[in-house]
C-alpha cells in the first residue's frame, strides 16, 4: 500500500480521525469498505524519490531542504482550490485509514484515475470548476459578469459571491496570504545560500510574485537560468483543474536536481525549433509565429512533488512558462523528470506492453523511446500557434475548457511528427522510428487508464480513435494485442497534427467541441482491454515516499 506523503494529511492522525466523530466505522480495517479502498490504493506503485546530492555543496544541499519546505504550503492551497476544507474531507473517511489515505492521493473524494468518479457514496459529481468558482454559478451568469469585470477571468483569482450575491474576484495573494508568505520566506532564505546567482535572483522574484500575483518577471528570470544545479517550480501554474473554463491556475510545486550528463545530450535540439516550426504539416498561416530561440531541454531527478503536481497521475515532464508573452519572447524550458519517468516505465509500461502489444513488436518498447516521446511532447508545446488568426484572442481564451485537451493533443501528435523529422534528418540516431511509434502506442494505453475526464485523458482518446480509424494500428481479436502499421501511423500523425493546429488557429470552439464529443470517449473494446490490465494488478500510476528524510537519509 502506498505510504502517505501529503504533508497536510500527515497532520490528520488517528486521533484526528476519531475526533471526526459521528458515523465512524467500528473496526474499519475489517470492513468491506476498507478492503475496497485498499484495492484502489493498490492501483499505485510506491516509489522512493531519491537522487544523488553528493555533488552539491553544503550550502546547496541546505537550499534543497529549504525548497522542500517552500513547496509544502502548496498542498494546503491546492486542497482549498480543488475541494475546500481538508479537515471536512477527512470526516468523509469515517475513521478508516485507507479511505483517508485515498482522499489524500486524490485531494478529495473523486478518483482522478477513474474519470473523477466519486469513491465515497453520496458525494455526487465533482464540480467542473472545482472550488475555484461558486458551485451555484451558471455559465451565463459568469459570461455576463466577466464582461464588466475582466479580473473574474484572471488566472490568479477565485470567483466568489459578495454580500448581495454578485460575482467578485478574490486575488490569490489575498486569499492565500499566509501560505504564500510561508513559501516566500523559505524562497528568500534559500536565495541567500544558492551558489548560482541567476537562480538566487529567480528565487527572490518568485517570492515577490507570490505576494503580488504578477509572475511575468520571475518567469523571465527562470528562462534566463542556464547553469543552476537545482531548480524549483512553485505557485499557481496549470489550469487543468478548471474544467469549467480553463481560466484558473492551480497551485503546485516541484523540487529538482539537474542531471548534467543527460541535459548535455538534449541541449542541441533547442536550436532546431524554428526549422521544425516551419516544417509543420499545416497551412503556412498556422505556423507563422516564431518560437523563442532561448528554449532549452534538460533532465532532472525530482525530489519532491506538491499540490496539483502530486494529485492522482504524476507528471513526468514539464513545459513552462505558460505565459504566451514569455513564450514568444524567450521560448519555454522543458524539464524531463528522469527518475519518475524511469519508475513509470519499469512499473507500468513494461508489464502493460507484455499484455497489449503484439509479441513481435514488444522489443520496440524502450525507455529511450519513452523518454524521447515525452521530451518532444514538451517541446511541441512551444510550436504551432498561440494567438488565433481571426481576432478571437489567444487559443487558450478562445477554446475555453477545451483549450487544455487540445494543447495536450497537439503536443502528443506534433511531438511524434518532430521525432519522425529528426530521424529523417539524421539528428536522431539512437534506436529507430519504429521504437518511437510502438512505444507511443503503448504510452496511449498507459495514459488512457487515467480516464477521459482530464485534459490528458481526453487528448489520448481523440488520438486513439483517430489513429484507429486511419489504420495506424490494428487489434488482433484472438490475442487481444495491437500492432502498429508504420506507414499508416506516419500519415495519421500528419493528418491529426494538421487538424488540431487548424482548430487552434481558428479558435474554433464549436469544431473542437464536436471533435471531443465524437472521439473523446473510451470505446467498449478498449475498455475491456484496460479492465484486463486492472485484473492483472498492473499499476495505473505511482505515489511517492518523499521528503527531506528520504532524500538525506534521516
Amino acid at each position: 500500500m502506498p505510504t502517505p506523503t501529503r504533508s497536510l494529511f500527515l497532520l490528520l492522525t488517528a486521533s484526528t480521525l476519531v475526533a471526526c466523530g459521528a458515523g465512524a466505522i467500528d473496526n474499519p480495517e475489517d470492513s468491506a469498505e476498507h478492503q475496497r479502498m485498499h484495492a484502489l490504493l493498490d492501483q499505485y506503485a510506491t516509489v522512493r524519490l531519491e537522487a544523488d546530492v553528493s555533488h552539491l555543496s553544503a550550502n546547496d544541499q541546505e537550499v534543497v531542504r529549504l525548497l522542500i519546505q517552500a513547496v509544502q504550503p502548496m498542498e494546503e492551497v491546492f486542497w482549498y482550490q480543488t475541494y475546500g476544507d481538508a479537515n471536512a474531507a477527512a470526516e468523509l473517511a469515517r475513521g478508516d485509514p485507507a479511505t483517508l489515505e485515498y482522499l489524500g492521493v486524490n485531494f478529495g473524494p473523486w478518483d482522478r484515475l477513474r474519470g473523477d468518479e466519486a469513491f465515497i457514496e453520496g458525494i455526487g459529481a465533482k464540480p467542473a470548476g472545482a472550488n475555484l468558482y461558486p458551485r451555484d454559478m451558471t455559465p451565463e451568469e459568469f459570461d455576463a459578469a466577466v464582461a464588466d469585470n475582466p479580473e473574474l477571468g484572471s488566472l490568479y483569482t477565485l470567483v466568489r459571491r459578495d454580500e448581495s450575491g454578485g460575482l467578485i474576484a478574490v486575488p490569490y495573494h489575498e486569499q492565500f496570504a499566509q501560505a504564500h508568505a510561508d513559501a516566500g520566506a523559505k524562497l528568500r532564505e534559500a536565495s541567500e545560500l544558492a551558489s548560482d546567482p541567476q537562480f538566487a535572483n529567480y528565487l527572490r522574484l518568485r517570492a515577490d510574485a507570490l505576494e503580488t500575483d504578477d509572475y511575468r518577471a520571475s518567469d523571465m528570470a527562470w528562462m534566463d537560468m542556464k547553469d543552476n544545479p537545482i531548480d524549483v517550480v512553485i505557485g499557481p501554474i496549470e489550469t487543468y483543474e478548471d474544467q469549467l473554463y480553463g481560466y484558473k491556475a492551480a497551485h503546485e510545486g516541484y523540487v529538482l536536481i539537474k542531471d548534467m550528463a543527460w541535459s548535455g545530450r538534449l541541449s542541441r535540439f533547442a536550436a532546431l525549433l524554428p526549422s521544425l516550426q516551419r516544417g509543420l504539416p499545416v497551412d503556412a498561416r498556422y505556423k507563422a509565429e516564431t518560437p523563442g530561440t532561448d528554449s532549452d531541454l534538460n533532465a532532472y531527478d525530482v525530489v519532491y512533488y506538491a499540490g496539483d503536481a502530486n494529485a492522482g497521475a504524476k507528471t513526468i515532464a514539464i513545459n513552462l512558462p505558460n505565459d504566451e508573452q514569455v513564450q514568444l519572447a524567450k521560448g519555454t524550458r522543458r524539464l524531463q523528470l528522469k527518475n519518475a519517468m524511469q519508475a513509470k516505465f519499469d512499473e507500468i509500461m513494461v508489464p502493460l506492453a507484455e499484455q497489449l502489444i503484439a509479441e513481435d513488436q514488444r522489443d520496440h518498447v524502450t525507455f529511450d523511446a519513452f523518454f524521447g516521446n515525452t521530451m518532444f511532447h514538451e517541446v511541441a508545446h512551444g510550436l504551432g500557434i498561440k494567438n488565433t488568426l481571426n481576432d478571437r484572442g489567444t487559443v487558450r481564451t478562445a477554446l475555453r475548457e477545451h483549450a487544455s485537451p487540445m494543447e495536450e493533443g497537439k503536443a502528443d501528435v506534433v511531438g511524434l511528427y518532430m521525432v519522425t523529422q529528426l530521424f529523417e534528418r539524421g539528428e536522431l540516431t539512437e534506436g529507430s522510428i519504429e521504437d518511437h511509434y510502438v512505444t507511443f502506442l503503448a504510452g496511449i494505453f498507459r495514459s488512457v487508464r487515467f480516464g477521459a475526464s482530464s485534459a490528458h485523458g481526453q487528448a489520448n482518446m481523440v488520438r486513439f480513435n483517430y489513429f484507429q480509424e486511419e489504420g495506424a494500428f490494428t487489434r488482433d481479436a484472438a490475442s487481444g494485442t495491437y500492432r502498429v502499421d508504420f506507414e499508416a501511423m506516419r500519415a495519421a500523425v500528419d493528418g491529426l497534427s494538421e487538424l488540431i493546429l487548424t482548430l487552434q488557429g481558428d479558435g474554433n470552439y464549436e469544431g473542437v467541441d464536436e471533435l471531443m464529443l465524437e472521439k473523446g470517449l473510451v470505446p467498449p473494446e478498449l475498455q475491456g482491454d484496460l479492465d484486463r490490465l486492472d485484473a492483472l494488478g498492473i499499476p495505473r500510476d505511482i505515489v511517492f515516499e518523499q521528503g527531506i528524510g528520504v532524500l538525506f537519509g534521516r
